[in-house]
């Protein structure tokens, strides 16, 4: 007979303290998971926002025939637009706080030059967008990019 004898597993450790094998794969996975996600914030930076654009950033724009045309053009049967009477619909994104987004439509940087184009034409910015083009002019287009970039 052995000097030491050494308790079996089963009996080291009851059934109801043993950890099932996927459990512990589980833990392994978890933490590689984890190694994974502190490596990747350790890469670059995300390059900063530009300031937002402002209707001083439209040379000519008159402010005030921008709202006008907002409302000729019945931009609110589809926006919600602040301070325009009636304008709360829902069918296309709000244009509250235009002026502080990052960008038109979810594609193109907002700057009044690409809102000017957006407004111009959005399908050619984003095929198969709901908002029409409405054939506006290049100066009607300035005006209205003005308009909207006030409501911040």
């Amino acid at each position: 007979m052995p000097l030491v004898q050494f308790p079996s597993t089963r009996e080291r450790c009851p059934r109801a303290a043993r950890q099932p094998r996927w459990r512990a794969a589980g833990r392994s996975c978890a933490g590689a998971c984890l190694v994974a996600l502190a490596l990747a914030a350790c890469g670059d930076p995300a390059p900063p926002l530009a300031a937002a654009p402002a209707p001083q950033d439209l040379p000519e724009a008159d402010i005030g025939r921008g709202k006008a045309l907002v409302v000729r053009y019945a931009c609110a049967s589809c926006h919600e637009i602040p301070g325009v009477r009636g304008a709360s619909a829902r069918v296309g994104p709000t244009l509250r706080n235009l002026g502080e987004r990052a960008y038109l439509g979810g594609v193109l940087a907002n700057t009044p030059a690409n809102l000017v184009s957006w407004l111009r034409d959005p399908p050619a910015h984003a095929p198969g967008t709901a908002m029409p083009d409405v054939g506006l002019t290049a100066d009607q287009a300035r005006d209205i990019a003005a308009y909207l970039l006030t409501l911040r």
